[in-house]
């Protein structure tokens, strides 16, 4: 079995030129929209203009949905080829958002690309791929365990030509701007399997019916992450997304791409904690020697080069899965169980390699310790991830006498 990461001279142009204009064009900008300089960071009208000129910028060069197909306005890339660009856009805050790549936005595309009915791809994907409509994804609620769809609780039943639909979501990213929503919710009473019960549909905002309750506060901030309440909400059976009782399918074909476009981006940010420790190492003297010559330091960077490298060598290989068109649910859950933990140790690490100045917000690496610690529960608690790898395990080694087709089924 051939597997080959090199990438071509065209795709490593392609990764040089997006790494130049992250450099080059995002994050000067970024650094004045957030006032990083010292200035006010820009409000209102001011913001939304210069956050919209950097998109346009990036339009204009050609680096623009790199997950989407050329025949939707996009760079045509395979999951490993997308690997590159987001490890490269997530080292800018607002990278993966600037070049159309970014959660939900990004999960919601594939998920339509696939779904949609060819009226609902013009109205709904269109826009979305042009840049001009935002989207959300409402599956999650507070009575019921996340990491288990079957349990959803918002219900949908006929009437007439329309569903209606009553229930209660939260953490929905990006409600509070979203020009739609893709809701997931009951529908049957009585399925097969606990697996069918759910539908989707599509939500035009806003409408009657959804109420946003408030936009919850986390750890590290107010992000737009929306508690909904809705009540009577009409929607026609044109607005299903996929057919009945295909939810869950919808869902799980959604989060499993979209999970290790996660890890991708995470890969940034640990290799931007990890080139901070080098760089505070190599210029903080200490009794008698510069830091990076201290066993405990080289400890730190040595193990956190590991992981990386761990981490960069399975999302590429889950990604080569997906491109193959091969079964890649337990490559993608080891993975996003391995970079969720990764990430927080490695950033963790730094930050003690800064000691106080890294604990301040002088540098983003507290800023990115509070984002990092939503990894390990996001599309997947690691307890969950953990389960299923153990029953994947145990069931190779059940039906084969081995467990390597658990562990990748690599030919090692």
């Amino acid at each position: 079995m051939a597997i080959d990461f090199s990438l071509t001279p065209e795709l490593e142009e392609i990764r040089m030129t997006i790494r130049t204009f992250v450099n080059e064009v995002i994050k000067p900008e970024e650094d004045r929209i957030e006032g990083h300089n010292g200035d006010k960071p820009l409000e209102g009208k001011e913001r939304s203009n210069a956050l919209v000129a950097l998109r346009k910028k990036a339009h204009a060069e050609g680096l623009w949905l790199p997950h989407m197909p050329k025949e939707w306005g996009g760079m045509g890339l395979g999951h490993v080829e997308l690997a590159m660009v987001q490890a490269e856009a997530a080292k800018s805050y607002f990278g993966p958002w600037v070049f159309n790549c970014a959660a939900p936005d990004e999960g919601n595309m594939h998920t339509l690309l696939h779904w949609a009915t060819p009226e609902q791809a013009e109205k709904y994907l269109k826009p979305l791929c042009q840049g001009t409509v935002w989207s959300c994804f409402a599956m999650t609620e507070p009575e019921v365990a996340g990491s288990d769809p079957t349990l959803i609780q918002t219900n949908a039943y006929e009437d007439g030509d329309e569903w209606v639909i009553n229930g209660h979501k939260w953490f929905i990213s990006q409600a509070n701007r979203a020009n739609f929503a893709i809701l997931v919710c009951r529908t049957e009473e009585n399925p097969d399997i606990p697996q069918a019960g759910n539908s989707a549909f599509i939500v035009d905002l806003p409408t009657e019916g959804w109420n946003e309750v408030r936009q919850i506060e986390t750890m590290h901030g107010g992000t737009g992450h929306s508690e909904i309440l809705i009540e009577d909400l009409r929607v026609h059976k044109d607005q299903m997304l996929g057919g009945r009782g295909q939810g869950h399918l919808l869902g799980q074909y959604r989060l499993g791409p979209a999970r290790l476009a996660h890890c991708m981006r995470w890969i940034a940010q640990a290799e931007m904690a990890l080139d901070m420790m080098v760089e505070r190492s190599l210029n903080r003297f200490s009794h008698g020697s510069l830091l990076a010559e201290k066993q405990g330091i080289q400890w730190m960077i040595a193990d956190s080069a590991m992981e990386l490298y761990q981490s960069k060598l399975m999302v590429l290989h889950a990604a080569h899965k997906i491109d193959k068109k091969e079964d890649f649910k337990a490559e993608v859950s080891m993975s996003k169980h391995f970079v969720a933990n990764m990430l927080g140790r490695v950033i963790d690490r730094s930050i003690q390699v800064h000691g106080a100045l890294g604990y301040s917000t002088d540098t983003p690496l507290a800023h990115m310790y509070q984002h990092a610690r939503w990894a390990r529960f996001a599309d997947g608690a690691d307890e969950v991830h953990q389960m299923r790898i153990a029953q994947r395990t145990i069931a190779a080694y059940t039906d084969e006498g081995s467990t390597r087709r658990a562990t990748g089924n690599l030919p090692i």
